[in-house]
């Protein structure tokens, strides 16, 4: 599974969502995803993270690793210069 197949996967689980999906290692076993979705607003973050692993939770028969950073549109907006150059 790619990092794309990942992506679409979270994208189409969370309607209105926004996800980037890195493989820092090149392995395509530790991959990063960055999840932005309005349906995250007045969440915590452990549960807007079941959100995302309950769409993919059928990868880790492939990857060993996805680590996760959730953020609401408004918080991304805040926060984004940290991650997009």
């Amino acid at each position: 599974m790619t990092p794309h197949d990942i992506k679409k996967r979270i994208e189409s689980s969370l309607p209105g969502s926004t996800a980037h999906v890195l493989d820092p290692m090149q392995d395509g076993q530790h991959l990063q995803a960055l999840v932005v979705s309005p349906a995250f607003e007045g969440m915590p973050v452990f549960k807007q993270h079941q959100m995302v692993m309950t769409a993919v939770k059928d990868i880790f028969s492939v990857v060993h690793a996805l680590g996760l950073k959730t953020f609401t549109p408004t918080k991304w907006e805040q926060v984004k210069e940290s991650y997009v150059n």
